[in-house]
């Protein structure tokens, strides 16, 4: 939903997000090169992961690479919300670069 709704959407035409990007032995949900981002999107079953997500956030940002998660109720519930956070961290960090 967040790829059909957000990412795909005009708004976001000049961030080239990839989705289900390999890195490492870890499969992202989205990944933005150009930015160095990465954007997870966890769903009920990472509330029993949270060591696991923890040890590949701390290996994502060993890379060089930020992490941005979401809940997947946000996306699916509050995507105008998700979206109100997204965008303004895409252009801070786009402003840094």
């Amino acid at each position: 939903m967040i790829w059909r709704e957000i990412l795909r959407k005009r708004q976001f035409a000049r961030f080239k997000f990839l989705r289900q990007k390999p890195i490492g032995r870890y499969i992202v949900d989205f990944y933005y090169s150009e930015l160095q981002l990465v954007m997870e999107i966890d769903g009920d079953s990472h509330a029993q992961s949270v060591e696991y997500d923890a040890k590949r956030t701390k290996f994502l940002n060993a890379l060089g690479l930020q992490v941005i998660r979401y809940s997947n109720d946000d996306v699916l519930n509050n995507l105008e919300g998700v979206y109100d956070d997204l965008l303004p961290q895409l252009l801070l960090l786009e402003a840094k670069r």
